[in-house]
């Protein structure tokens, strides 16, 4: 079994070799003149998963600006609505968003292989983080490029086996929460940071561990201002409110804080050199269908897979922490039980 060792590059270059690195062109930084674009000929996404808001915003959003530039012509076309198997409230969904999409005249399909016969791309949006590795491995074989939605998995065991299959089909593939690109992230010169804090809803789901379901949102948002490179957390938990304290290996301190009371909100603040800088309000979906779509157009991620290994490292981490009582927990240990 080749080393997983958080620390060395030969866990994250191996996963990240197949996303474009070298080639100097990341998320945002990533345009397209009118000469680059392609024919506006049909460039077909098929859906995974009726089970999630998202298959609905994401459709409305695309199939609405067909003719935009900045979707380059990807539009819905099939959808196959399974989805969950074991979560009563994004089960009891599927009927609903099923009818709903059809409506928009989105064809349903009845397994992924028939879904993979009509499109070219896909938007894996099951909102059960457990079935995407059985779930992406059907895309990957049928050699499409694929997004994930948060969950990546439910597990950091399923997300390298995914990205060790991406490396195998020679596909990259990528997940990403869309709080990525809250408002506020683009004024923020990374090289700048001293330390961020985050915030989000973290509702918990029994089939997933704690922060995977929902609190994913404002670690994504952390770990996009941090970067990666922490080595620890602690973890203080009650009933209502998780806060969550990582040490990056420069010293650097980044905190994540979890509610499940209040009010329903995202944002944060980046502490950086010249300054701090309010993370917020929420931004929508439309700048992380953007960078899909680029992804889906070039084959080169926006967020390369060693910085989202991290972050569901951080994640299991910090229930590793709370299990014991608020001990910190190197990521390092995470990945060796995982191993084991």
């Amino acid at each position: 079994m080749k080393s997983r060792n958080l620390n060395s590059r030969r866990l994250f270059l191996k996963t990240s070799s197949i996303a474009g690195i070298g080639l100097g062109i990341f998320g945002n930084s990533l345009g397209f003149s009118s000469d680059e674009i392609n024919d506006p000929k049909e460039k077909k996404v098929g859906i995974i998963g009726l089970d999630t808001s998202h298959s609905i915003a994401f459709t409305k959003v695309l199939n609405g600006h067909k003719d935009s530039k900045d979707y380059l012509g990807y539009h819905v076309v099939a959808a196959y609505p399974y989805g969950s198997r074991d979560i009563k409230s994004s089960m009891d969904r599927i009927p609903g968003y099923t009818e709903e999409i059809k409506k928009m005249g989105i064809e349903i399909v009845s397994s992924i292989a028939e879904l993979m016969d009509r499109v070219d791309v896909v938007l894996l949006e099951t909102n059960d983080g457990k079935l995407h590795l059985e779930q992406a491995m059907e895309v990957f074989k049928a050699g499409k490029r694929m997004f994930i939605d948060k969950p990546m998995t439910a597990s950091l065991k399923d997300a390298i086996a995914i990205f060790e299959a991406a490396e195998k089909f020679k596909i990259p593939v990528f997940s990403s929460s869309s709080l990525r690109y809250i408002t506020g992230i683009d004024k923020i010169d990374k090289k700048t940071v001293v330390g961020a804090s985050a915030f989000s809803p973290a509702e918990l789901e029994p089939t997933h561990p704690d922060l995977f379901w929902y609190g994913i949102h404002g670690v994504e948002t952390l770990f996009t201002v941090m970067g990666t490179g922490c080595e620890s957390v602690v973890r203080v938990s009650t009933k209502d409110t998780d806060v969550v304290v990582g040490t990056w290996k420069d010293g650097r301190i980044g905190t994540f804080r979890g509610t499940r009371s209040g009010k329903h909100d995202y944002g944060g603040m980046a502490f950086t050199e010249s300054g701090n800088i309010v993370l917020g309000p929420y931004a929508g979906y439309e700048p992380l269908l953007v960078e899909i779509v680029k992804y889906f157009e070039t084959g080169i991620v926006p967020v390369q897979p060693e910085e989202t290994l991290e972050i569901l490292a951080f994640m299991e981490a910090a229930d590793e922490s709370k299990r014991l009582g608020g001990r910190s927990v190197k990521l390092e240990e995470i990945v060796k039980m995982d191993r084991g």
